[in-house]
């Protein structure tokens, strides 16, 4: 596994190495040494989700409130799809800035989006199968979106032609300027802490 931190601050890309023969190929999808190596920090996986989405499904922007919020760890089983990381910490020097990585399958990259981090994925290809830890259980109580449309943050679909297909719950949750205003966004220095807390539990 190769580990690059992406322009978003504790965000990472990482490469998997696939071993092929004349059965198929076998990957490791995750290795936790490895990842505390690379980030210097431990992720436990709370949940499993697994989604498919058609061609031009739009997924996102969804975060979690802080704390504790949510971390994430993505990767495409089938398909392929465009993953979007925003940067939603107030405070953070790349707030409101986003970067987007392709992920392919089979599982040939995941991204790793920490606390306070937005995503969201544009489904490029039919029956993209995309499966995600997350270090804390499904809350919708302090679970938000964002409308990935807001031309305040401008996400790029990357002249994607055909139609994109958005849920009504995205569709209609607020713009980012809305949240900033609400002060319903995290700060850097309460993800910093949550992810400090973190790793001080798993060294005990």
């Amino acid at each position: 596994m190769k580990y690059r931190e992406l322009s978003i601050s504790g965000a990472y890309e990482i490469s998997l190495a696939a071993h092929v023969d004349s059965r198929g190929f076998f990957s490791e999808l995750f290795k936790q040494s490895q990842f505390q190596m690379a980030t210097g920090s431990n992720f436990i996986a709370q949940q499993l989700n697994l989604s498919e989405s058609k061609l031009g499904v739009l997924r996102g922007i969804h975060f979690a409130d802080v704390p504790k919020g949510q971390a994430k760890y993505v990767q495409v089983l089938s398909g392929r799809i465009r993953d979007y990381v925003i940067d939603l910490r107030v405070g953070s020097s790349t707030f409101g800035k986003w970067e987007a990585v392709t992920l392919t399958s089979p599982a040939s990259n995941a991204v790793f989006l920490p606390e306070g981090v937005g995503h969201a994925f544009l489904a490029l290809e039919d029956k993209s199968l995309v499966a995600y830890m997350v270090s804390s259980e499904f809350n919708p109580e302090s679970e938000h979106a964002i409308n990935p449309l807001d031309p305040d943050l401008n996400l790029d679909f990357n002249d994607f032609s055909e139609d994109i297909f958005i849920s009504d719950k995205d569709k209609n949750a607020p713009g980012f300027l809305d949240l900033i205003e609400a002060k319903r966004l995290p700060s850097l220095e309460e993800c910093d802490l949550v992810r400090s807390l973190y790793i001080e539990n798993e060294a005990t």
